[in-house]
């Protein structure tokens, strides 16, 4: 089965960053780590790979720096990646995003597309549907546990009460939560070999797309800072203040 995991570089959360003063843009550094939500999504396509022997496909948009973070996940035993930077794509909203993930994707031969359900720096969590309707394939989203069986992808679709049993045949698109699997740690000879694996750099002239940039973002605020509470020493009487705090607050 040919896997193609969507993945994303993104600057390291723990190192200090700071916005473009023009555009208010992050200004991403050229080291970049991948996106630990993505990890999950790799892992389970190297295991349905392994499963069928199939392989696995990186596709990932986006600035590609020294390819810290692709490397990460060839490392862990994807065949090849495949990423699409242009400086026509900087601020590129989700909507933005899928066309152009398509466009890669679909030079592709593939059964199964795996994505996480939302990327670490946006947040956004509607990028893998739109992906899926641009491909023409069915999505079954939060899986937190996957199997394949004669070209049926069954998953445990996470819900706040427990989980469905959702079952689709291939091709189709996935998106997983984290913790869905335990992603293996790349070894010494993994990390040499990805060294040695296929990064195709393409831009959006390669892919035959002219996406139009619908996102501007006018203004950039200090967040509030968070003023301190009351503090009820009780002394056998608090709870009256705490229902007056609450009628305060029309919460009763």
């Amino acid at each position: 089965m040919n896997v193609v995991v969507c993945t994303k570089q993104i600057p390291d959360p723990a190192a200090p960053y700071q916005l473009d003063a023009e555009t208010h843009f992050l200004e991403r550094p050229t080291d970049q780590i991948l996106d630990d939500t993505d990890r999950y999504g790799v892992e389970m396509g190297l295991q349905v790979a392994e499963q069928t022997d199939g392989s696995v496909t990186l596709v990932s948009m986006g600035p590609a720096g020294t390819l810290q973070g692709i490397r990460q996940a060839l490392a862990m035993g994807a065949a090849k990646a495949i990423v699409i930077e242009d400086p026509a794509l900087r601020g590129a909203d989700s909507w933005t995003t899928a066309q152009v993930l398509a466009a890669a994707i679909k030079r592709e031969e593939f059964d199964l597309v795996i994505a996480g359900t939302e990327s670490t720096d946006g947040s956004a969590g509607v990028l893998p549907q739109q992906l899926a309707e641009l491909l023409g394939v069915p999505s079954l989203t939060f899986a937190k546990h996957l199997e394949q069986e004669d070209g049926t992808i069954r998953i445990q679709r996470q819900t706040g009460y427990g989980y469905d049993v959702v079952e689709s045949p291939t091709p189709v698109l996935v998106t997983v939560t984290s913790g869905v699997v335990e992603p293996r740690y790349p070894t010494f000879k993994g990390i040499m070999e990805a060294k040695k694996k296929s990064i195709d750099v393409i831009g959006l002239g390669d892919l035959g797309v002219s996406p139009t940039l619908t996102q501007r973002i006018v203004e950039v605020r200090s967040a509030p800072e968070r003023v301190s509470g009351e503090v009820i020493e009780d002394d056998g009487q608090a709870y009256q203040r705490i229902v007056q705090a609450l009628e305060q607050a029309k919460v009763i």
